[in-house]
């Protein structure tokens, strides 16, 4: 090992086991030396793999707490494609379409779905109920449609989606 005297800049070459107080022999200042300890590489390859799997444990954790459409809790979803606006010479018509998809590891018969019309305020002007065309959703599966509205909507902001429940049925 390399050392160096701070006072005068004099170099030594000492044996790496070398530790304790040291004197300059030519301008006397003297130094403490510690001796390095080094790590097993097996050590450092350890304690890098037990960051990694924090670190993976981490995101994971993560990941999972902080999902919101969780297949379990919503196994169905409904999502819109389009809108568009029709209009004939007797009237104008509001035709969205979308799928309905299956998330889930289980067969679900296919709920009425309800297209709702919100107001600036945020409150809902028009919820018309429909029959879709499907019956039963298989696992993964993805079915579209398409309903037509038919009237004048004025103030219409935003236009959903939503799967009745099988309470709302009753």
């Amino acid at each position: 090992m390399k050392i160096k005297c701070d006072v005068c800049k004099t170099e030594y070459n000492l044996p790496t086991t070398t530790s304790g107080e040291v004197r300059c022999a030519v301008c006397g200042h003297m130094w403490v030396i510690k001796n390095k300890t080094h790590r097993s590489g097996l050590m450092v390859f350890f304690a890098s793999l037990c960051a990694l799997l924090a670190a993976t444990v981490f995101a994971v954790a993560v990941i999972v707490t902080s999902r919101h459409d969780n297949p379990g809790e919503r196994p169905l979803v409904a999502v819109i494609n389009d809108i568009q606006t029709v209009t004939n010479d007797d009237n104008t018509q509001l035709v969205v379409t979308g799928t309905v998809t299956n998330r889930s590891d289980d067969i679900y018969a296919f709920p009425d779905l309800v297209i709702v019309l919100y107001g600036e305020d945020g409150s809902p002007i028009v919820r018309q109920r429909f029959m879709p065309s499907a019956t039963f959703l298989d696992v993964g599966q993805s079915v579209g449609f398409t309903h037509r509205l038919s009237g004048s909507f004025p103030g219409v902001k935003r236009v959903a989606v939503e799967l009745m429940n099988m309470e709302d049925k009753k």
